[in-house]
């Protein structure tokens, strides 16, 4: 990508990382990657990539490793916009705030009767711009959502292959199960 400052750099990096070892070994070095170039602003991305949309938080291919290791998205989160309660279909995955504020809630998520679920938040944080997280399945269940009032937050996520679908928790019942669906994802522009 010629006209993104810091890609190339950003990719020999991650193909060196996604090479570490364990999955445990490969988030950690995939995570430093993107403190090192988050933090320092290294990644100047081009405007098609960053643009907010007013219907719903914009998912971006940014780069798909050729050998099927890895994909980056960048995601683009307007005021207000955020997730439900999901996975990452199973895939290990490390996200990067590229500019902005995000609020990040994890949650356990356990299978209950009738094929309903208990989700329960055990942690929150605030990430702000260089900060990045590692997710590991099963312990992966989270929402994000853009804490800035009156602007975009722009994050980076690093999947250990193609994210194609993952598992939604909605509330379902009144008594305050949830009930699991599968999301198709795509990419906008």
């Amino acid at each position: 990508m010629t006209n993104c400052p810091g890609y190339n750099d950003l990719v020999a990096r991650l193909d060196r990382s996604v090479d570490a070892g364990d999955t445990g070994a490969i988030t950690q070095a995939v995570k430093a990657d993107l403190e090192h170039i988050l933090g320092n602003r290294l990644l100047a991305l081009p405007a098609h990539l960053v643009g907010a949309r007013p219907d719903s938080y914009a998912r971006r291919l940014l780069h798909r490793d050729p050998r099927g290791r890895y994909t980056a998205i960048v995601m683009t989160w307007g005021p207000g916009q955020g997730t439900a309660v999901h996975d990452h279909g199973g895939l290990w995955c490390v996200e990067g705030v590229v500019d902005g504020e995000i609020a990040v809630t994890q949650y356990l998520v356990q299978p209950d009767r009738d094929g309903f679920f208990r989700v329960t938040p055990i942690g929150s944080l605030l990430a702000g711009t260089g900060s990045a997280g590692c997710l590991i399945p099963p312990t992966d269940h989270h929402v994000l959502a853009n804490a800035r009032p009156d602007r975009a937050s722009v994050t980076l996520h690093v999947y250990g292959g193609d994210l194609d679908d993952c598992k939604v928790f909605l509330p379902a019942t009144p008594d305050g199960r949830y009930a699991e669906t599968t999301k198709s994802l795509s990419f906008h522009e």
